[in-house]
């Protein structure tokens, strides 16, 4: 019989399991018309909850894993536009409560492993930054953010360097260069370890999940688990190829499924299943490097029903699946239609163990706790949600309310910046309730509630926060790109 954690440890585990790049509709039990079939996913939900309006809180990566560890809207960072890479500078402030430092705290053992992309201190040898010295010790990464483990790669898949860091080391020094020179194998050129291969991180990264599982039956744990797929190079291993009826991204989100199948498998295993609260997301939309136009004569919408990508203020950059797992306290086969979004979990799990969050922690979090046990809601649970593209444009819904701050998409899909039609809205009002698809722009009809919105979304900046509490600062103001009649005052705010 397997030994669990002592009954005395009444707090639960938590795995948070971060793919990168998966549509919402790369999950068949978000998508009955999904020809992909990701079955421990479904499983996941049939034994949890599977939200239909969950989001993250960007569109793209980086700032999209800030604001899940921080509980703050990404946009408040010093990052106001696009993502980093491999080299970049911490984005994470010191002294910043995370999700990590409040559960260690808390007396839970924290681990991240996989994919980082926030930012690390290496030691440069030059003025390029590129130039590392890999023999030195790296720091202000995970380790210091409050795991007390780390295992993983600085940035994407596609970004160099290509080396595994074990804490604040690489495992091994470069020995070589390498390139990907494939469409969906492709990789940025840069220095590569000797013990790295691209097509193993992410079997390596699942198997070192395993491990802190297997080694923590007896005291709580908190592991982040950021996947580095199914983002590029898309390489899914022998096993799954032609699994999935569709093309090689499809057999790599069937993968990233064996993934979770595997860590539900090792938490029955361990006797660990019914107080392990499992969370499985995905940082933004799909990226178009799935390759859509194949996927769509195939019958398959990594996007589902909902407009554009990756990289988008449409629904379909940050709309993404969302499936939690706790049969201790979440009943079986539940479904959320409530709008939440991933920057909720400081503030979910702060609630779970009784920590009261300060002013200066979680400023846009709101605990997720009472949708999850299925407690009646006398209001939404929030009063807006706030989205944010890779150009740095923004979008405010509330109710079925979207308001955009765009002509356009905001990122990768047509009409991009700068391509919009001439004579096109600055700005995009949609009524989501009869309109999911964003078609027709009803901002001429609404002024009252564009209006509404838009004095909403000045307020959560002047205020530094959207969330009950003190007045907060925002790092470097907040970059305004549109022209419209209050740009002026929204410039003045910090």
């Amino acid at each position: 019989m397997p030994q669990s954690q002592s009954k005395e440890n009444q707090q639960p585990n938590i795995i948070y399991i971060l793919a990168d790049d998966m549509g919402y509709g790369d999950v068949s039990s978000l998508n009955p018309d999904s020809k992909i079939h990701t079955t421990h996913l479904d499983q996941m939900a049939e034994a949890g909850m599977r939200f239909t309006d969950g989001h993250s809180s960007s569109a793209v990566c980086t700032p999209s894993r800030y604001s899940i560890l921080t509980g703050r809207y990404n946009w408040r960072s010093q990052l106001k536009s696009g993502v980093m890479n491999g080299y970049s500078r911490p984005l994470i402030e010191e002294g910043r409560m995370t999700t990590a430092s409040l559960l260690k705290q808390a007396g839970y053992r924290t681990a991240c492993v996989g994919k980082w992309h926030l930012g690390l201190e290496w030691v440069k040898q030059g003025e390029d930054p590129a130039d590392v010295d890999f023999t030195k010790p790296i720091t202000n990464g995970p380790t210091s953010h409050g795991f007390d483990y780390y295992y993983g790669i600085s940035a994407s898949l596609d970004m160099a360097p290509y080396v595994y860091i074990e804490n604040d080391r690489v495992t091994s020094l470069p020995d070589r260069i390498t390139v990907g020179d494939e469409e969906m194998g492709f990789w940025r050129k840069g220095p590569t370890g000797a013990d790295f291969h691209h097509e193993e991180v992410l079997p390596k990264c699942t198997e070192k999940v395993l491990e802190i599982i297997e080694g923590s039956r007896n005291e709580p744990f908190f592991i982040y688990f950021p996947l580095p797929a199914p983002h590029t190079p898309i390489l899914p291993a022998a096993e799954f190829l032609g699994k999935s009826g569709t093309n090689l991204y499809g057999d790599f989100v069937l993968m990233c499924d064996d993934v979770v199948g595997q860590i539900v498998s090792k938490l029955e295993e361990c006797g660990l299943n019914d107080n392990t609260i499992v969370i499985f997301t995905s940082d933004n939309g799909c990226s178009p490097k799935a390759n859509y136009e194949e996927l769509a004569q195939l019958g398959h919408n990594p996007s589902y029903v909902f407009r554009g990508q990756k990289a988008d203020i449409y629904e379909g950059g940050h709309r993404v699946p969302l499936l939690v797992k706790w049969p201790q306290s979440i009943k079986a086969g539940s479904v959320s239609d409530e709008p939440v979004c991933l920057v909720d979990l400081l503030a979910t799990v702060a609630e779970l163990v009784g920590v009261t969050l300060p002013d200066e922690a979680g400023e846009d979090s709101v605990s997720n706790l009472a949708v999850w046990q299925g407690r009646e809601l006398a209001e939404p649970l929030r009063e807006a949600l706030v989205h944010h593209s890779i150009n740095g444009s923004f979008s405010i819904r509330k109710g079925s309310w979207k308001l955009e701050l765009c002509p356009g998409s905001g990122g990768w899909s047509s009409p991009r910046p700068g391509q919009e039609p001439e004579g096109a809205s600055p700005i995009q009002l949609y009524d989501l309730t009869r309109d999911i698809g964003e078609r027709e722009n009803v901002q001429e009809h609404y002024p009252e509630v564009v209006e509404e919105l838009t004095q909403l979304l000045i307020a959560y900046v002047r205020n530094g926060r959207s969330t009950p509490g003190a007045f907060q600062s925002n790092a470097g103001g907040v970059k305004w790109e549109q022209e419209l009649t209050w740009m002026n005052e929204a410039e003045s705010l910090s």
